[in-house]
């Protein structure tokens, strides 16, 4: 995990032990430090996986896509955010970020074989419109993208967020998944689900 930009947005590189082969899940930012980490861990880079296109999570995707040769995939109805970035911006001073044409989409019930590991592919939108989760299951591991964080939740006031739709995927990350299943979220610390439907104070209703 590595947390990059203003923003804190965590960014991660997976693979299996002594793999020679990795993954990244939303490069943010500081793409310097991430190629870095890469060429540390001595991996080649198979893949670059969007949970959704919010600049805090997409700023480097190009220069790492450009220096590794790695393809995106990125959630099917975000596609032109991704390749129009600096139009969707929010807030001033951000950026600037270059766009990027991905190679791939997912939209939810695909299973991803890439560097050796088979990943599951969830659709959880609701903090944007087509947001996803990442799931290894044999890992029990989940990468929760800004749908669900230790102790709070992704924000649902930007546009095409909605908290009933994000509500009801946090319900599918919890109903579907071990609750010993490690995640790995885009903000704040690592968790697990079990902790968070015990005591994260945003999913009282799941608990009703």
């Amino acid at each position: 995990m590595l947390t990059v930009g203003p923003v804190q947005e965590n960014c991660y590189l997976v693979r299996r032990d002594g793999a020679s082969e990795a993954v990244i899940v939303d490069p943010g930012e500081e793409a310097p430090r991430l190629l870095a980490a890469l060429d540390e861990m001595g991996a080649r880079l198979a893949a670059i996986l969007l949970t959704h296109t919010h600049f805090d999570h997409i700023g480097a995707v190009a220069p790492v896509a450009a220096a590794t040769g790695a393809e995106v995939w990125v959630p099917e109805g975000e596609r032109r955010v991704l390749a129009d970035i600096m139009s969707y911006v929010p807030f001033p001073g951000f950026g600037p970020f270059e766009s990027y044409e991905a190679e791939h989409t997912v939209s939810g019930g695909e299973r991803l074989e890439l560097a050796g590991l088979e990943i599951d592919v969830l659709p959880t939108p609701g903090h944007s419109p087509g947001h996803v989760t990442f799931s290894i299951p044999d890992e029990d591991a989940v990468f929760s993208g800004d749908v669900l964080f230790q102790g709070s939740v992704g924000r649902v006031d930007l546009p095409g967020g909605d908290w009933p739709t994000l509500l009801d995927s946090i319900r599918l990350l919890i109903d579907s998944l071990p609750e010993g299943t490690t995640v790995y979220p885009g903000h704040m610390g690592v968790t697990t689900l079990g902790a968070e439907r015990a005591s994260n104070p945003f999913l009282a209703e799941l608990a009703r």
